[in-house]
């Protein structure tokens, strides 16, 4: 049995507060009416240290950012109880009370609270873009403008679940070289530290110039060794170096145009941000939402700068009155075969069933760039590291070989 608290109104105008034992909510509300009082406010009981946990997860009055995953529970849930024809404020209180993550439930405990001062839904959600984004809120808007909130969020938990793969698809698909290359650093650290200055006093002793490969590998390692603690360092600044220039804006702007450059690279880049831009847009188009706003609300799942720019310069073209897939052709970023099917989908009337068609295309499309890429991967990766060994072998059995050749 769960602990609940309750505030309610006794002879409809006392208030009276107290606890209840009861298994769940509805039937701690029932117990509640059984005393003879009126429910206003029920909530479970917090565990020790929870407030202190609650604490944690608000910083500055505001509560910390829903991840992916976040979104996807609230949604889930938040759309069965509202197909099954229970009122958004019980929804939200459900959360508030049995979501998994305390961020979760302290969001639904906000948005319950606001609703039940008198705002919208879509209007509370509206307040909160970091935790929900412009997307989630220009949907839910649309789906409650016109009524279909319920259809809305299965739209919506189908957006994010299509999110969630293609950041599934491509984190897989970086996942082994990332660990090939760090698996290298730390052999080639090791041999450097602890194999190479063991060698020194042997290859001295022979009495000969070493080869420059040996002597700088030999240079290196006994450098590492005497000041270790450089390692870390120079690894925490290559790292950082790295995050810099892919964060800040104008190296950023030149890496996105540099890599719709690399052949396969490109088709990677491309599908993958398209993926996400047609599946809103057919969302967006479905919800009832305005082609422009649809392209605007589109436009913000777009991760690579030139890509963005370009569907930007296409929205304005449409703002002004041209068709879509004029506009968006003239950009010359989007894959032929999609403007092809938007194209369609204006002259007959079904540009919601065209981009549809369009978003399937474009997940198989990125299934088999991703298997290409995988496949690619194995062998080049097999080389940096045959690469690797071979050079660390040459460094260190060619002055033996020297050796062997002058005696």
């Amino acid at each position: 049995m769960t602990i609940y608290n309750y505030i309610a109104l006794k002879n409809n105008k006392d208030i009276v507060k107290g606890k209840v034992d009861a298994a769940d909510l509805r039937e701690a509300r029932e117990s509640i009416r059984k005393l003879g009082f009126i429910p206003t406010k029920v909530y479970e009981e917090k565990a020790k240290g929870e407030d202190k946990e609650e604490k944690k997860e608000v910083k500055g009055g505001k509560v910390k950012k829903l991840g992916l995953q976040d979104r996807m529970d609230f949604t889930s849930t938040l759309q069965i109880l509202a197909q099954s024809g229970i009122p958004i404020i019980e929804s939200l209180m459900f959360i508030e009370n049995d979501a998994a993550k305390l961020k979760v439930r302290l969001v639904a405990k906000e948005l319950r609270r606001q609703i039940m001062a008198g705002a919208t839904f879509a209007d509370t959600i509206a307040k909160y873009p970091d935790q929900f984004g412009q997307i989630y809120i220009g949907l839910v808007k649309a789906g409650e403008d016109s009524g279909e909130l319920e259809k809305t969020l299965q739209r919506l938990l189908e957006l994010l679940q299509k999110e969630a793969n293609i950041r599934g698809k491509v984190i897989g698909t970086l996942m082994y070289p990332m660990f090939v290359i760090v698996l290298a650093v730390i052999i080639v650290l090791v041999m450097l530290m602890f194999v190479f200055p063991v060698f020194k006093e042997m290859f001295d002793g022979m009495g000969k110039e070493l080869p420059w490969i040996t002597a700088t590998l030999m240079s290196a390692g006994v450098f590492l060794k005497t000041y270790w603690f450089f390692v870390p360092i120079i690894l925490g600044s290559i790292f950082g170096f790295c995050t810099f220039i892919v964060k800040w804006q104008p190296s950023k702007r030149k890496l996105d145009e540099w890599v719709l450059k690399v052949p396969l690279l490109t088709d990677l880049i491309q599908y993958s941000n398209f993926a996400n831009f047609v599946a809103v847009m057919q969302v967006a188009y479905d919800a009832g939402v305005p082609i422009i706003e649809c392209l605007y609300l589109a436009n913000v799942t777009l991760t690579n700068y030139t890509l963005k720019t370009k569907i930007e310069t296409a929205t304005l073209k449409v703002q002004q009155g041209q068709h879509l897939s004029v506009a968006l052709r003239s950009t010359r970023v989007m894959p032929k075969m999609i403007l092809f099917m938007i194209a369609t989908g204006e002259q007959s009337g079904r540009l919601g069933d065209m981009l549809l068609q369009a978003t399937n295309f474009i997940d198989k499309k990125l299934d088999g760039i991703i298997d290409t890429m995988t496949k690619m991967i194995e062998p080049i990766m097999l080389i940096v590291i045959g690469s690797i060994v071979l050079t660390l072998a040459l460094a260190l059995y060619l002055p033996l070989f020297n050796s062997y050749m002058t005696d």
